[in-house]
This record gives structure tokens, C-alpha cells and sequence, in this order.
């Protein structure tokens, strides 16, 4: 592909010589060539005049304006002599539609306007009205952050609960049972016949083997080891880690190569 470039350099032009085009779809108004004007007066004349090589304007009619109301007498302008009429009527519009259709990333538009206004910087030169400002200098929350508001709350517990104990969802490759555990036979009912990785129950929320009579902490611990490792006899691996309190969740992790379980049980069996 073969692209056209405008030329290199920048001319200097009288703003007599300049000549807006009678059928410009973009308007302007006062307020919008004041904000330009003010935005001219802090950064410069950053973007040139674009015209073709009678003068006639293609964009910056709206910088034009503001040059007037500032008292400039000249404007930087690129001769775009390699557009035909009808590119230039074209390009008209498409130089002001192409920059309406992106959006703003609220969340760093915020942080951005916060260091400004920290620099103390003029943000009325920015471009935004005093309300929107105002509303992003309080901070947007972007939809992630909107998602996860209140999910750790706990509900209450419904009066008619749909799942049960003993009720063993599956999950696309993921099988989740409200059971218990402790329970040796809820975590092979859990498995099947897969073998897992790894199995992790994690303080602070888990069951507090521990505090349990020590002829009953252990076997309790080691069942549910063996029925995770697959091992036959209770001295056949560690004891899970101790545990401290009510609800036990338990990660089992699987290989790639068969599904994953997650279960979330607790002794009373009311996962």
C-alpha cells in the first residue's frame, strides 16, 4: 500500500489569505471558541491550519476563530495540494467524525484530572464544564471495581434453600458438594475416581482439628488424608494443617488433563 504524504515543512499565512469553507458541516460556538482560544493561549498553535493551495480551508475553522478573538494576524498552515475536491469534502468530515467515535477510560481520565488539579493546574483549559469535572475529580469506580462491591458480604439464609446437604453440583469441569469436611465419604464422593495433586484447608475459616479429643482429631484427620492421597492405612501421610474455627473450605487441585474440583463444606454439613 501506498500512502500519500502531505508535504514536510510548515508555512506561515496571513489570516486574510485563509478562506473557511461556505458549507462547513462542523459549527462553533462562542463558548467552544473561547475554550479554544484559552487552550492556544496556554500550549501554542499546536495543530496546523490545513488548506489546499487556493487558501480554501479544510480543517481548523475553529482554531481560525479563536486566532481572531486573540488578535493573531497569522496562522501555521499544511498545503494539501495531493487531495481532489472531492477527498477534501470528505476529509472535512472525516476529521471531525473519527474523533467522536473513542471513548474515555473514566478511571484514568480521574487520576489524571487529580494530579493536575494536585499540580494545581487550570483545569478549566482542559476542555470539560464544571460538572464533569467535579464528577470525575470524585472518582469513577470502573466496572470491575462496581462487580465486586458487597460479593463477600454474606446473605441471609434462605427460609427454603435449593441446594442441600448431600447435593453434589457439577460445574462444566468443576464439581462443588455441600457435605461435610470431615467426612471421609463426602470427599470420596466428591473425587470419584480421580486422584488429586494437591488438597489445601486453610485457617482461619476451617474445622478446628485440633480441639478435638485426641482420639478423635486424629482419625478424623487422617481419614480425610486418605481419602484425598488414596493411601490405605491412617499413618500414610501428614495430618492436614490445623484448622480454627466453623466453615472448612477445601481446594482440591487436579491435573490439566482431568476436571478440577473446588468443594466448600462444613462440619454441620450446610455448605
Amino acid at each position: 500500500m501506498t500512502l500519500s504524504f502531505a508535504p514536510e515543512a510548515i508555512e506561515t499565512w496571513p489570516l486574510d489569505r485563509l478562506r473557511p469553507y461556505a458549507r462547513n458541516a462542523k459549527t462553533h460556538d462562542p463558548d467552544q471558541v473561547a475554550k479554544i482560544a484559552a487552550s492556544m493561549a496556554e500550549f501554542g498553535w499546536t495543530v496546523p491550519v490545513l488548506v489546499s493551495s487556493d487558501g480554501e480551508v479544510i480543517a481548523g475553522h475553529g482554531r481560525i476563530l479563536a486566532a481572531t478573538q486573540l488578535g493573531l494576524s497569522d496562522a501555521p498552515v499544511i498545503v494539501l495540494d495531493h487531495l481532489s475536491e472531492a477527498q477534501r469534502r470528505a476529509y472535512r468530515i472525516a476529521d471531525n467524525k473519527l474523533t467522536e467515535l473513542g471513548e474515555w477510560n473514566d478511571a484514568f481520565l480521574s487520576e489524571e484530572l487529580k494530579v493536575l488539579a494536585e499540580d494545581e493546574f487550570d483545569l478549566s483549559l482542559i476542555g470539560f464544564g464544571e460538572a464533569e469535572l467535579s464528577a470525575l475529580l470524585d472518582g469513577i469506580e470502573d466496572d470491575d471495581s462496581a462487580a465486586r462491591e458487597g460479593e463477600d458480604e454474606i446473605p441471609e439464609a434462605p427460609e427454603d434453600p435449593v441446594t442441600r446437604p448431600g447435593d453434589l453440583w457439577i460445574l462444566g469441569n468443576h464439581r462443588l458438594l455441600c457435605g461435610d469436611a470431615t467426612a471421609a465419604t463426602d470427599v470420596e464422593r466428591l473425587l470419584g475416581t480421580v486422584k488429586p495433586l494437591l488438597m489445601v484447608t486453610d485457617p482461619p475459616l476451617s474445622y478446628d482439628f485440633c480441639r478435638l479429643p485426641r482420639q478423635q482429631g486424629a482419625p478424623a484427620r487422617h481419614a480425610i488424608w486418605r481419602a484425598v492421597a488414596g493411601v490405605g492405612s491412617r499413618e500414610a501421610g501428614p495430618p492436614l494443617a490445623p484448622c480454627r474455627s466453623g466453615i472448612a473450605p477445601v481446594f482440591i487441585f487436579c491435573p490439566e488433563r482431568i476436571p478440577g474440583f473446588t468443594a466448600r463444606m462444613t462440619r454441620r454439613g450446610s455448605g
